[in-house]
């Protein structure tokens, strides 16, 4: 029975994750992918158009998957500071799935890039869109954020856990540790606003 054509996609996708973990995006070659997947190189151009298409396709079909697992975790009643620290141990997930590797590879390969870092940029509006909506909750709850908007606050969390996952996939033990420990001592500054009997003195 012929293979349909979603499941020889599913298949390359699949393959071309295999790939990137392996060798980098700058290595990557369709080649390879065609190889892992067992199928002809024609099928890659067929379905994704070449290398950049594939790892884009890639990339989007687990962003949106996992953009939607933080914002139904956002969306419960759990205490705002617990959901934060649920988000700390997503990090580590999508660090281990490879998820975290092919965003920053797909973020660099941008710099010489502008059309990839459109999309790029269009990938990561959708986590920031989420922390906004969480921003503006708790300012809902707390009241003022000081000189801060739920945008900038956003932007902050946001641009703290990317620029933690760049040192972290550097792989060096000390500043991986110290990226760890200190987003996750923000959770422990948003329990202290929810839970002010907590803090010290």
């Amino acid at each position: 029975m012929a293979e349909r054509s979603g499941e020889t996609a599913d298949r390359i996708l699949q393959a071309a994750r295999d790939a990137l973990l392996a060798d980098g995006y700058a290595a990557l070659s369709t080649r390879r992918v065609a190889d892992l997947a067992g199928v002809p190189l024609s099928q890659i151009h067929y379905h994704f158009g070449g290398k950049q298409g594939l790892i884009l396709a890639l990339l989007d079909r687990e962003n949106a998957r996992l953009v939607e697992r933080q914002r139904q975790m956002y969306g419960t009643e759990t205490p705002l500071w617990k959901r934060y620290e649920q988000a700390c141990d997503f990090l580590e997930d999508d660090l281990a799935s490879g998820y975290v590797r092919v965003l920053q590879e797909m973020m660099a390969a941008g710099w010489s890039d502008p059309a990839l870092a459109r999309q790029v940029v269009a990938l990561l509006n959708a986590w920031f869109t989420v922390l906004e909506e969480v921003a503006h909750e708790a300012q809902g709850r707390f009241g003022s954020l000081g000189p801060f908007t739920p945008g900038d606050l956003a932007g902050l969390i946001g641009l703290s856990f990317l620029g933690g996952e760049a040192v972290i996939l550097l792989g060096e033990e000390q500043w991986s540790r110290r990226v760890r420990g200190s987003l996750r001592s923000v959770g422990e500054l948003i329990r202290r606003f929810e839970e002010p009997s907590s803090g010290d003195g």
